[in-house]
């Protein structure tokens, strides 16, 4: 769908958004998950997405600004994270280059930091409206000139503490949307017509009167929970309305019990379990996603999540296991992705996915595995997608992917293979994107992706050092292939892409390239395809920094048509030009000043070349 400006995901119940998520969205502008119930989303999330320039998360589960995935977004420019649960900005949080407008709006803010935006310094509007901020600092010196600042529906007080808010606004220029919640006399004042000088302070005994009068206007919620509300465990949140229940943060030691048996997303990160034993989740048979990220847990009892029996997202990502049971898993007949990444194993966690029979992606990524034996995906035979990026590999056994057949998705990158793992694949004909990316693979053999050819659309080789290609090294690649991406390698040269008619992306940025008559193959490809190809010159010294599509030297180069001469015709032309067909079997190297003596005594070299006899051609 390289061609595609809008993707709308809205109105769906989508919790939460993987690495590499929207990959291969070349021209996507506008993307909209809005309506949903994403509450984590990955670093790499959206990565790839080069041309978005507008995203909306509004009305989703977003509990804290996702900092590190946002500021991979260079070029987005309108961002709406309105009706999220977040209740607080910290320093530096939104760094977006080229962000102007941010929605903020309907959260449950209680604090802003007055330094929340000062990376993104392109920003005009920012919209706080209907959140619970009481009191604004102003921002901070080297924050973006914001043009407009929306605070309506905010419990603002209007007392001495706003004074800097209001005359930074006005030194600023910057308009103020929103009234005054107190003290009385200035209840509903629009924030734009309020004065610096009548931000006061009162004394004590007028500030409790004050405060008095306030609380009769806006009484307490009860304290009782209303009609409905659902029972929920001490210092965790259970909203009966969409069936989430979330304890995140909280220094549990003990998973928490007596959530509501209609709950769907249970959210237990940033807890203090280091160790989860058997059955700890009873009574929660309809929970969808679990998360236990960032929990300290090095060890997993067998039958842990016992009676999960919905299960299909589990999230055991950033933990400390080093091995997994082969129980660890039991119970969970429809878990469809796992992550483990960010733990400490050293070992691919053999054996423990028997019990999974329906296991599409599995995340290992930034771990200490150094090797692949054979039989580690027994279990897992309807497995889709496998991912090892950031691991220690250096060795892959030749079957340790034979039992996924419809593996679709590799992952190899940032790993110390030394070689294509070609016998690692030979199974894995439903390949369709396989990234080696990263690793030290210097020298790629002919026929090195000959057993995924036909099925492979997207190919990572970049920033590998790679210095050599052999001319056959793409043999049986065809229109299939999508994407091709090399830069960042020692390439001088690259074989023959005339076969990979419907390539929609490739990069060669990167690469030193020597622009001589070897690379005339790539030179004569660029021209006929409809791609932008990153390719420039390195060498000779004189054509470094030049785009291998306006480079001319090529014309030079045997079977390509010498530059025009500028010197007078001559008669002679016409015999040349006549005598031409009869060198078509001499060697492609020709020395004319060699050659003509041969031509015997009755050669008229003044007046043109005859056409050769074919006495002299035997010779």
């Amino acid at each position: 769908m390289g061609f595609l400006n809008l993707l709308s995901l809205t109105h769906n119940q989508l919790v939460y958004l993987p690495n590499m998520a929207f990959q291969g969205l070349q021209n996507i502008k506008w993307l909209r998950l809005s309506h949903n119930a994403l509450n984590y989303l990955d670093i790499e999330a959206f990565a790839g997405l080069f041309t978005l320039t507008r995203l909306s998360l509004d009305n989703n589960e977003l509990q804290f600004f996702p900092t590190e995935t946002m500021t991979r977004l260079a070029e987005v420019t309108r961002l709406d994270l309105s009706y999220n649960p977040m209740t607080y900005l910290g320093e530096e949080a939104v760094s977006m280059a080229k962000l102007t407008h941010l929605f903020l709006d309907h959260n449950s803010l209680q604090d802003f930091s007055n330094m929340a935006v000062l990376p993104s310094s392109h920003l005009t509007h920012l919209d706080l409206s209907h959140n619970q901020l009481r009191v604004l600092q102003p921002l901070a010196p080297g924050s973006p000139n914001l043009a407009r600042l929306n605070l309506a529906g905010n419990p603002v007080y209007c007392s001495c503490y706003l004074r800097p808010l209001r005359e930074w606004a006005t030194r600023e220029r910057v308009r103020l949307g929103g009234t005054c919640s107190g003290p009385p006399h200035m209840s509903d004042e629009s924030l734009e017509a309020v004065q610096p000088s009548e931000l006061r302070c009162q004394s004590q005994e007028a500030m409790l009167k004050a405060e008095l009068e306030e609380r009769r206007r806006f009484p307490p919620l009860p304290t009782t929970p209303p009609a409905g509300k659902v029972k929920c465990p001490d210092n965790c949140v259970c909203e009966a309305e969409n069936h989430h229940s979330s304890c995140e943060n909280q220094g549990h030691t003990k998973v928490p019990r007596g959530f509501s048996p209609d709950t769907r997303l249970l959210d237990l990160h940033g807890n203090h379990f280091h160790y989860i034993p058997a059955n700890s989740f009873p009574g929660v048979p309809q929970v969808v996603s679990l998360h236990l990220q960032r929990c300290k847990i090095h060890e997993l009892e067998g039958g842990a999540f016992s009676g999960m029996k919905s299960l299909v997202y589990l999230y055991l990502s950033e933990n400390d296991l080093t091995s997994l049971s082969p129980d660890a898993f039991k119970g969970l007949p429809h878990l469809t992705y796992l992550h483990l990444e960010k733990n400490r194993f050293t070992q691919f966690p053999k054996g423990a996915f028997k019990l999974l029979p329906g296991l599409l992606a599995l995340h290992l990524e930034n771990n200490a595995i150094a090797k692949l034996e054979t039989g580690i995906l027994i279990g897992a035979e309807r497995l889709r997608g496998l991912f090892l990026t950031s691991n220690a590999i250096t060795n892959i056994a030749s079957r340790a992917f034979d039992p996924a057949p419809d593996l679709d998705t590799l992952h190899l990158g940032t790993n110390k293979l030394k070689e294509v793992p070609s016998d690692a694949l030979s199974k894995t004909s439903s390949l369709a994107e396989l990234r080696l990316s990263h690793n030290p693979i210097r020298w790629i053999g002919a026929q090195a992706f000959l057993p995924i050819a036909t099925s492979l659309k997207h190919l990572y080789l970049n920033n590998m050092g790679l210095e050599k290609m052999s001319k056959d090294s793409l043999a049986g690649f065809g229109p299939d292939l999508q994407s091709l991406f090399l830069e960042g390698n020692q390439l001088e040269d690259v074989p023959d892409l005339s076969p990979l008619t419907k390539l929609e992306v490739i990069n060669l940025a990167e690469n030193p390239l020597l622009c001589d008559c070897p690379l005339l193959p790539l030179r004569k490809w660029i021209e006929k395809v409809n791609l932008k190809v990153r390719a420039t010159c390195s060498y000779p010294p004189e054509l470094r920094g030049r785009r291998v599509k306006d480079v001319h030297v090529f014309k030079s180069c045997p079977g390509e048509r010498p530059p025009p001469a500028h010197g007078p015709k001559t008669s002679t032309s016409s015999s040349v030009s006549r005598s031409k067909p009869a060198f078509t079997g001499a060697p492609k190297i020709l020395k004319v000043g060699k050659v003509i003596p041969k031509l015997g005594k009755n050669a008229n070299i003044h007046s043109g070349l005859k056409p050769i006899t074919k006495k002299q051609k035997s010779v």
